[in-house]
């Protein structure tokens, strides 16, 4: 029996989310937003966070701070039940990790102080606890600076340790798609990216392009294309699942409650088409409230959620080895 379901290795961050603000921000005047909310972020914290609150054993290993802000995330986690026991200890003169996102009517900016997000290192993380769970995501390639050379020797031991493995890179800031992001991908059984990270690591400029390409390097690719929903192409074969209507709040880490809720279900033996619809609805669900774990410090509203839409959260009675040898390719 495994100790854990999930885990994973990665960044925790302060996210402030401002409302309201104009999409023209002249400098040197003072501008009101209509709303604010300070919560834990960072794409591996929100989905360690979710696949918790989902009941997923999670365990996660993060480079932490000896500030208020690292204490705040750390709390957040484990209310939620994630491990943190190996968490890496503080580094001297490094902060948090702090996300400002400016939400405007229809666009949204993004300004970050990578802090501990940059500091994980590959010698620093316990390989044996990470191999002690049945399934390892890793996100945040391109902000994952000092983890990033050591991505694809880090998810081939996951690998070769008999873990299932997962990533999604999530943006680029500098736009430029360089690294060893390739290389990691050939160790990895379920690749998750949204259009634009699709086509920046695929290098093509024709969304289908891109899906072929990156298709044929992946056994499973698993795409987030917003309100027009999800595709996942496994073994040539070809699945789509609309978007879940619903009145969005905060679109901030929808993308990270998809990988939460498809990793859910997959390791708990669902079909893929199951997992499709799952991390749809927990994508659609995390837009109810501010940031991206909010919503899921709510487990009444969950599970009313999800009955709502005629789903019931669980385990499926198949086991994960049989899963897992179906669904993967070697």
């Amino acid at each position: 029996m495994k100790q854990f379901d999930v885990t994973l290795a990665g960044e925790i961050t302060m996210d402030l989310v401002m409302y309201g603000l104009p999409e023209e921000l002249p400098v040197e005047q003072e501008l009101l937003a209509t709303g604010m909310a300070l919560t834990l972020g960072g794409s591996s914290a929100i989905t360690a966070h979710n696949l918790a609150a989902l009941g997923s054993r999670v365990g996660f290993i993060p480079q932490i701070a000896d500030d208020p802000f690292t204490g705040l995330c750390l709390r957040s986690l484990e209310e939620a039940g994630v491990d943190l026991s190996r968490a890496v200890r503080p580094r001297d003169g490094v902060g948090t990790g702090v996300t400002v996102l400016l939400q405007h009517e229809t666009t949204r900016r993004t300004l970050t102080y990578s802090g501990t997000i940059s500091a994980l290192r590959y010698e620093d993380l316990d390989l044996n606890y990470l191999a002690s769970g049945r399934h390892f995501h890793l996100s945040s390639f391109f902000l994952q600076s000092g983890l990033q050379e050591d991505a694809p020797r880090l998810l081939a031991a996951m690998q070769e340790a008999g873990l299932t493995t997962s990533m999604d890179t999530n943006d680029d800031p500098a736009d430029a798609w360089q690294g060893p992001v390739l290389d990691a991908l050939r160790h990895v059984d379920i690749f998750m990216p949204n259009e634009r990270e699709l086509l920046g690591i695929s290098g093509e400029s024709n969304f289908e392009a891109g899906v072929h390409k990156l298709s044929e390097l992946v056994p499973m690719l698993v795409v987030k294309r917003g309100s027009r929903g999800a595709i996942v192409v496994h073994e040539g074969r070809r699945s789509t699942a609309p978007a879940i209507p619903v009145e969005v709040k905060d679109a901030v880490g929808a993308g990270d409650s998809f990988n939460s809720g498809f990793i859910h279900a997959y390791v708990n033996g669902a079909g893929i088409d199951e997992c499709l619809r799952f991390g749809n609805l927990c994508g659609a669900y995390s837009t109810s409230a501010s940031g991206g774990t909010q919503a899921f410090r709510n487990a009444s509203g969950i599970r009313r959620f999800f009955e709502e839409h005629g789903t019931v959260l669980g385990h499926s009675s198949r086991s994960y080895d049989e899963s897992a040898q179906l669904m993967r390719l070697k």
